[in-house]
């Protein structure tokens, strides 16, 4: 069976200098059209950045996230907002109620009281006065934002939590940690005027859950995207309303726009609908396209529905790679040498048609340049898979793929 986990392209890159320029241990970064993105591949630099931040905030300091825990990193974001909410600056923080089940309410309470805000989206309480109780406990924050001032801000794939120290998902077990240690992921930091479009959508999603009046949502620019011809960012943050498609009419665009090559690498994968067909269409045209996932998901049913995709995406000529070790958690699509996407948004149905998320297009060579590199890095640590290992998967297995991709939009 065919092993082979380098495609020729990375060969001739040779893996030492991929690592180094991937590694991203401190951020890398890049401008854009009078921005600087400093773009995070691992959790412990991205917290440390973030906690220095907040500490020079003096005006707002706003935190958003689907996962915030009490660990190490956790404790010292809310040490941070607590700080700063006593130095009297404008502290919130959004958590998802779900994503965060696992932390102690003792922990929010006491940033309460330090005088931080902090709203908990779709409780089980909020949930029971609903009549659509299901359909509202479906529907989570996935977004991951902090806005610092004027000044700063932050979006892309990481929660709020520790996975320092942690290098495979094998080390995590033997030291009884969470399986999300180690996870491989893609953030990014953003100073420029555009910063204010982050804390726009904060503000709104923040004067919608305390029932105040919002402003009216603003049209997404995916014309305007597909048009443009210069450096230039694009952000997207999702309306919280039940039906919410567009994620995928923004994949679907940039896909459609590709003329050599588009480069995937997504925590979940399970395309569906306008951007499973953009996909089967660039493939026509005789576009390059390549998916780096996890080999090891943290959710299996995902990783089911997503293997009954494989053998009929290889037949069409996509190849697929599986991350080894360490899980990756990333969000990030690359098409060409220009357009980059980077967010919260996973292309499944969850990311693409359920949950609130928050995903930027941007397009910069520098930045490309900057998401293939980490891309590369991934896939020289990954496994490619073959049509001979889909024909030999067992006939269980086949029937736990078949029976997770039936249920596919509940993931």
């Amino acid at each position: 069976m065919n092993q082979e986990i380098i495609t020729n392209d990375i060969v001739s890159q040779g893996a030492a200098a991929v690592a180094a320029q991937a590694g991203m241990d401190r951020g890398r970064v890049v401008r854009v059209a009078g921005h600087e993105l400093t773009v995070f591949a691992e959790s412990p630099p991205l917290i440390q950045a973030i906690v220095d931040d907040l500490r020079t905030a003096s005006s707002r300091a706003w935190v958003e996230s689907y996962i915030v825990a009490a660990d190490a990193a956790g404790q010292a974001v809310a040490e941070a907002l607590k700080e700063r909410a006593r130095a009297g600056v404008d502290c919130r923080l959004i958590y998802d109620a779900v994503g965060s089940a696992g932390t102690p309410a003792a922990f929010f309470a006491d940033l309460e009281q330090a005088g931080v805000r902090v709203h908990a989206f779709h409780t089980w309480w909020y949930a029971l006065r609903r009549v659509a109780f299901f359909r509202t406990m479906n529907r989570r924050n996935h977004r991951k934002l902090v806005v610092i001032d004027d000044r700063i801000g932050y979006f892309g794939g990481m929660n709020i939590v520790d996975q320092s120290g942690i290098e495979t998902v094998e080390q995590a077990k033997a030291r009884h940690l969470p399986v999300s240690a180690g996870w491989r992921d893609v953030h990014a930091r953003l100073v420029g005027p555009q910063q204010r479009e982050l804390a726009d959508a904060f503000e709104r999603l923040w004067r919608r859950v305390h029932h105040q009046r919002v402003k009216r949502w603003p049209r997404w620019p995916i014309r305007e995207m597909t048009a443009c011809q210069h450096d230039a960012l694009f952000f997207f943050d999702s309306r919280p309303t039940m039906r919410n498609r567009r994620p995928a009419r923004v994949f679907a665009a940039l896909i459609g726009r590709a003329r050599q090559r588009i480069t995937l690498s997504m925590a979940y994968f399970i395309p569906v609908g306008s951007v499973l067909r953009a996909l089967r269409r660039a493939r026509r045209r005789g576009v390059a396209v390549t998916v780096i996932v996890p080999g090891r998901s943290d959710v299996k049913l995902v990783q089911w529905a997503a293997r009954h995709l494989y053998a009929k995406l290889l037949r069409r000529g996509i190849r697929i790679y599986e991350r080894k070790e360490q899980m990756l958690h990333s969000k990030a699509m690359v098409i060409d040498e220009h357009w980059t996407v980077i967010g919260s948004c996973n292309l499944d149905p969850r990311s693409l048609r359920i949950n609130l998320e928050f995903l930027a297009a941007i397009r910069s060579a520098e930045l490309a340049s900057a998401i293939h590199d980490l891309c590369h890095f991934e896939l020289c640590n990954s496994r490619r898979v073959t049509l001979r290992d889909c024909r030999n998967r067992r006939w269980w297995q086949r029937l736990m793929d078949r029976g997770a991709w039936a249920v596919k939009r509940w993931l």
